[in-house]
């Protein structure tokens, strides 16, 4: 549509955006080039110079870290050793009388810092103890109990409790001469390390000498190795503070990644038992700090660009005035422009109502081409017909009657599979088809086999049949069906005439899709372009009209799916039927 004569001059009048000038562009241009070389440089160098500090902080905390724990346990390593030399215990264990025993823990218990004291006899038995509750306890089976009265050191053991983490124990025997009294066992505290790492940004563990997780602020990586906890952890437990680290441009080389995200690893060696820790330090630190420059110049590029689009929007102001002006006009043809819109809607329905009656028509004039389809569908069964009648007769000439009456049964099934045909040719001049059912494609496929036996007997050709453990189902006509079925593999056998060993391969496959897929050996096909058009075809005069697979594509289309044909890799042919796939075919049959 054309705009009205005075509209069109006055938009030719209005000032173009060629009048902004080639350079305010390219200032602007170059004005975004130097703010984000700018903000990319300073990214750089202030992430790599505030990740070495972050890094030195945190080697330095873990290094702190480390010599705590191993003060705490070189501290307690003494403990037994004191305590085995009391002379109070000892007469304790020589008498078996422990009635003061336990006061006497309690009291150095106190000086000692340590979590808990038991003194064992030599049966395992508990007989005094810090916490009263643990008295007459059966600690014999402990590796702390046996590896002491085994050894006349301090033994260091850990154990690993049912409900999750571990206890840390220092034992050592008690003698009196030459005789083991039992064993005095101090409980080391270092779970209020953990308490105290909890409190930091930092995640922190300690993994004994084969790997294993014996100290962690994470309570679920105990037990685990290093590579197990970080697999396990997801983003929504504690740890989430140490790995919503990195934006997507720091720049900083992951070092190891938790939950997808990365952090910075560190790891130092303790000088005890093999012992190693690890902690992970978040990038957040360094992405705000770097975060508050970058947005200190961007700010101030911002004013800058404010105060360019201030200019600018001075001359965008006066083209505003002019489109007020205009934007009474502009409605008007708008609301014309709308009413023939509706108008044009109107008549493309008119034309989709008449298109449907020509397609009508189209399907009745095609009528005399389905006389032929209808001839040529009738020629296999007739075919089929004289094969057993002749059986029959000699059936009977043998007085085999029961044999011969199973033949007449069959030429009963192609006589009603016959009338089913002519009854498509009836039902395809009306709009609407038949209702559609459950079909099984194994039964449908098996009788089309049957169907093909005598062709196949005669022929000597070797068919390959590979089908799924379980039914597969389609919603269609099952005629239908096995008319393409018979289709494709009447082809496939006429492809392998000029074959010496003929192969036909029959695979039914269930997917997304059901598919029956046809292969034979044969010469191929020349031209796949054309292969589905009507009357269409390869073989000689008499042997058929060409419609075959044409009436075949159209019926599973009408099905919903669709006829593939391709040449194989090697040699032959192959054809695809693919249909919607019925899921609950079963019940739905039933």
């Amino acid at each position: 549509m054309k705009l009205p004569v005075q509209t069109s001059q006055r938009l030719s009048g209005w000032p173009r955006s060629d009048n902004i000038g080639w350079r305010v562009r390219l200032a602007l241009v170059l004005l975004l080039v130097i703010a984000a070389a700018t903000i990319w440089v300073t990214n750089r160098l202030m992430t790599d110079r505030f990740t070495e500090s972050t890094r030195n902080r945190a080697e330095l905390r873990l290094a702190l870290y480390s010599g705590n724990l191993v003060s705490e346990l070189r501290g307690n390593r003494s403990m037994p050793q004191l305590l085995a030399r009391d002379p109070t215990l000892i007469g304790a264990l020589n008498s078996r009388d422990y009635s003061q025993s336990t006061q006497r823990l309690i009291s150095f218990v106190e000086d000692l810092d340590a979590a808990s004291l038991l003194l064992l006899d030599l049966d395992g038995r508990i007989v005094a103890a810090t916490d009263r509750n643990q008295l007459g306890a059966q600690r014999g089976s402990e590796s702390y109990f046996v590896d002491a009265i085994r050894s006349n050191a301090t033994i260091f053991s850990v154990k690993e409790l049912e409900t999750g983490g571990y206890q840390f124990f220092y034992a050592r025997r008690v003698e009196s001469g030459a005789n083991v009294l039992g064993v005095i066992v101090v409980e080391v505290d270092l779970k209020k390390f953990e308490r105290a790492w909890g409190g930091i940004s930092d995640a922190v563990m300690v993994a004994d000498s084969t790997g294993t997780i014996i100290l962690s602020t994470e309570t679920r990586w105990r037990g685990l190795s290093e590579e197990e906890a970080l697999q396990r952890e997801t983003p929504h437990s504690a740890i989430e503070r140490a790995i919503r680290a990195t934006s997507d441009w720091a720049a900083v080389p992951a070092e190891a990644y938790l939950a997808g995200e990365a952090v910075m690893r560190m790891e130092l060696r303790m000088p005890v038992y093999g012992w190693r820790m690890t902690s992970f330090t978040t990038y957040a630190s360094i992405r705000e700090r770097v975060n508050g420059i970058l947005a200190l110049e961007i700010m101030g590029f911002a004013i800058l660009l404010a105060l360019v689009f201030y200019a600018l929007s001075r001359r965008t102001a006066l083209r505003m005035a002019l489109f007020q002006r205009e934007s009474a006009e502009l409605r008007a043809l708008n609301a014309r422009l709308q009413r023939e819109i509706a108008e044009r809607k109107r008549v493309q329905e008119t034309l989709a109502v008449t298109e449907q009656s020509l397609a009508q028509s189209s399907k009745l004039a095609a009528l005399g081409e389905m006389s032929a389809a209808v001839s040529h569908e009738l020629n296999q069964p007739l075919a089929a017909m004289k094969t057993y009648l002749a059986g029959a007769r000699l059936l009977l000439r043998r007085n085999r009657p029961e044999e011969a009456i199973s033949s007449f049964g069959r030429i009963d099934d192609l006589i009603e599979r016959m009338g089913a045909i002519t009854r498509q040719l009836k039902s395809y001049a009306r709009k609407g088809g038949d209702a559609l059912a459950p079909v099984n494609m194994g039964d449908a496929l098996a009788s089309s086999l049957s169907m093909m036996e005598p062709q196949l007997r005669h022929r000597q050709v070797q068919i390959t049949r590979i089908l799924p453990d379980r039914d597969v189902w389609v919603m269609g006509d099952r005629l239908r069906i096995e008319q393409v079925m018979v289709n494709l593999l009447r082809n496939a056998l006429d492809a392998t005439k000029s074959v010496s060993e003929p192969e036909v391969e029959i695979i039914l496959a269930a997917g997304e899709t059901a598919t029956l897929t046809v292969r034979d050996n044969g010469t191929g096909i020349e031209d796949l372009e054309s292969l589905f058009e009507p009357f269409y075809t390869t073989k000689q005069p008499g042997d058929g009209v060409g419609l075959g697979l044409a009436i075949s594509s159209g019926i599973v289309n009408d099905l919903g799916g669709r006829l593939i044909a391709r040449n194989a890799r090697e040699r032959g042919a192959v054809f695809e039927m693919q249909l919607p796939i019925l899921e609950d075919g079963i019940e739905a049959a039933e």
